[in-house]
């Protein structure tokens, strides 16, 4: 079963205009979002987060965090601390939500180890930024977003505690509050600690937190160090809890006609018409996909009989059964709006639109400790990174 522990939480001032200084995390910014947050204030946490400049700057962010320690901007909690971080918002159907979690430090454990587990194939991503990142400044600056298959955190997780910070960012209320109670503490780290806990999103961070690890390990001769835990937001994997949008495909490399041919293997084809939101809810209802092609056209996607038995229930691995030996090459792309734009500009063959994966294949593939297909699964709405820094060495 996983390990818990809380920490010394480093944290913006009491007092701080926290909409200034709050950003999303670093891998959804672009460059123009990282210099309009950067220019927002001088001590807006990209500045630390997604350092810019030359082969100094992981070097200039941990200088920069350390002048924001000595100057007070950032405080350090004097005891060690979980926080409660709630997550106040209307999803895209309409349905009031609340996610309520804590961020915590999660152990880092093996891969196949047991207690913290991958929930998808990742895709390949360049992880030294934040591996040096990580050296440069010894803390956890953005959470691994976990969900934990025990049941109870979110009753235990009811009781407010201390508010330390509060913004609202497109619609979506974040806020946090500091639990220092032992007995709390002790109860709440106890429920977690009864299950595994399921990784949903930052999979590449989690990766890089056990290279660190590693790299801890091998220069101290020891496995007590902070470096054996990572900074994670840890939430129950129960369904009012979780906004899950699916994260649609994208192909190139081959003709649309050919790309139709080889979906033509195992869906059904036929005209469908012009995408509306409403279409997304209309494809969960009758159980299909959707083709968009360039020239604004759409095609439902329907499931022969028989063509996908043995294959597990994701539109991700439908796609990837249907299209294995295709020519196509598969990109992701969340957003209804985002691929439509994406496809109409001619620059790819097509688009499909996928189905949300279900909170019952989560938890199934889970307990089968099986893997979906790469992107299967966009929670929503992103955690914010700044809210909680956790050190990964003891702080002077």
């Amino acid at each position: 079963m996983p390990k818990i522990a809380p920490f010394h939480a480093i944290r913006y001032a009491a007092g701080t205009d926290l909409d200034a200084v709050i950003a999303p995390p670093y891998d959804v910014l672009s460059a123009d979002d990282v210099a309009e947050l950067g220019a927002r204030d001088p001590h807006n946490i990209v500045h630390v987060d997604v350092p810019v400049g030359g082969e100094d700057r992981y070097e200039v962010a941990a200088a920069t965090l350390d002048q924001w320690l000595a100057d007070g901007v950032l405080v350090v909690d004097t005891e060690p601390s979980l926080t409660i971080y709630r997550m106040s918002f209307t999803d895209a159907t309409g349905t009031a939500r609340t996610i309520v979690g804590v961020l915590t430090g999660l152990e880092v454990v093996d891969l196949d180890a047991g207690g913290v587990l991958p929930h998808e194939r990742t895709t390949p991503k360049a992880v030294t930024d934040r591996l040096d990142l990580t050296r440069a400044t010894a803390t956890n600056l953005s959470p691994v977003w976990g969900l934990s298959l025990a049941a109870g955190l979110t009753a235990a997780l009811a009781e407010p505690g201390e508010p330390v910070g509060e913004l609202v960012v497109d619609g979506v209320r974040h806020a946090a509050e500091r639990i220092t109670d032992p007995a709390r503490i002790a109860a709440i780290t106890a429920i977690i600690a009864a299950d595994d806990v399921l990784i949903a999103d930052g999979h590449h961070r989690y990766a890089i937190s056990r290279s660190y690890r590693d790299e801890v390990r091998a220069a101290v001769g020891r496995t007590d160090t902070d470096a054996e835990y990572t900074l994670c937001f840890i939430n129950e994997l129960v369904d009012d809890q979780l906004s899950i949008e699916a994260i649609h495909r994208v192909y190139t490399r081959i003709s649309l006609d050919q790309l139709r041919s080889d979906l033509a293997g195992c869906f059904d084809l036929e005209p469908a018409p012009t995408p509306t939101p409403a279409m997304l809810a209309e494809m969960v209802e009758h159980g299909r996909l959707v083709l968009l092609a360039p020239d604004g056209s759409a095609t439902w996607l329907t499931p022969k009989p028989g063509a996908f038995d043995g294959v597990r229930s994701l539109d991700g691995a439908y796609l990837e059964h249907a299209l294995a030996g295709s020519a196509a090459e598969v990109t992701y792309q969340h957003g209804l709006d985002e691929l439509l734009h994406l496809v109409g500009s001619g620059t790819v063959t097509a688009g499909v639109l996928i189905r949300p994966t279900s909170l019952v294949e989560i938890q199934r593939t889970a307990r089968e400790g099986l893997l979906m297909p790469p992107k299967s699964t966009f929670f929503t709405p992103k955690l914010r990174t700044g809210l909680v820094i956790r050190p990964t060495a003891a702080l002077d």
